[in-house]
């Protein structure tokens, strides 16, 4: 767990979240749901922001004045519907707590009905929400019309493989958050777009196809 943790956390929160492919949801199996929120929770807490021009910074402010105010939108609306705040929450964390900053955000016993478990919300805020079944956490993983990019961690064999044909995502990263490569394709399906860039998929784009039928 703390190699998925430490890896997790990093990926989450570069950028203060603002990657096309940053995980968003967690799903979480019950046994070491608590742990699970507890350990990230801290490790998130851990993230030094402000000016990305200082080498000790390891999270800088967002794009823009709307989107920290965005996020506390987002954050607002899911405690109303019983969310909890294991961390963050709030605006700040850069020089003087100016500019554009929010502090890295974990949100616990996030319901479905949570505007920010439906929406992309492009920041510095992770969701958790436990599961019973593998089936259950198929079927939460899939429940979106946007297919981008899915993490899988386990320490099951079968389950990797099962994972990786049941989860409806253009990339899917099992045990690792490395999906992008410029030999492989990169792209998403459903929603989350249509074809792939890089890769031999990506270069079949650029490529002129003439069929020539000859009685």
């Amino acid at each position: 767990m703390a190699r998925a943790l430490d890896l997790l956390v990093a990926h989450k929160f570069r950028n203060a979240g603002q990657v096309c492919i940053s995980p968003t949801r967690f799903h979480v199996q019950e046994g070491i749901y608590e742990r699970f929120v507890r350990e990230f929770s801290v490790r998130a807490a851990k993230v030094a922001v402000g000016n990305g021009l200082d080498a000790f910074n390891q999270m800088g402010p967002m794009a823009n004045p709307r989107r920290p105010e965005a996020i506390a939108g987002f954050v607002a609306k899911a405690l109303k519907v019983g969310a909890r705040i294991a961390t963050g929450g709030e605006r700040g964390g850069g020089p003087g707590d100016d500019g554009f900053y929010f502090r890295p955000t974990v949100l616990a016993d996030v319901p479905l009905e949570a505007r920010v478990m439906n929406e992309e919300p492009f920041g510095p805020i992770a969701l958790m929400r436990r599961f019973k079944t593998f089936d259950d956490a198929v079927e939460q993983a899939n429940r979106l019309p946007y297919g981008l990019a899915a993490y899988c961690f386990t320490e099951n064999g079968r389950r990797a493989l099962l994972l990786g044909d049941e989860i409806e995502s253009g990339m899917i990263g099992i045990n690792t958050t490395m999906v992008g490569g410029a030999d492989s394709p990169f792209g998403g399906v459903k929603d989350s777009g249509h074809g792939s860039e890089d890769g031999p998929e990506g270069v079949e784009a650029c490529l002129v196809t003439k069929a020539i039928h000859q009685a």
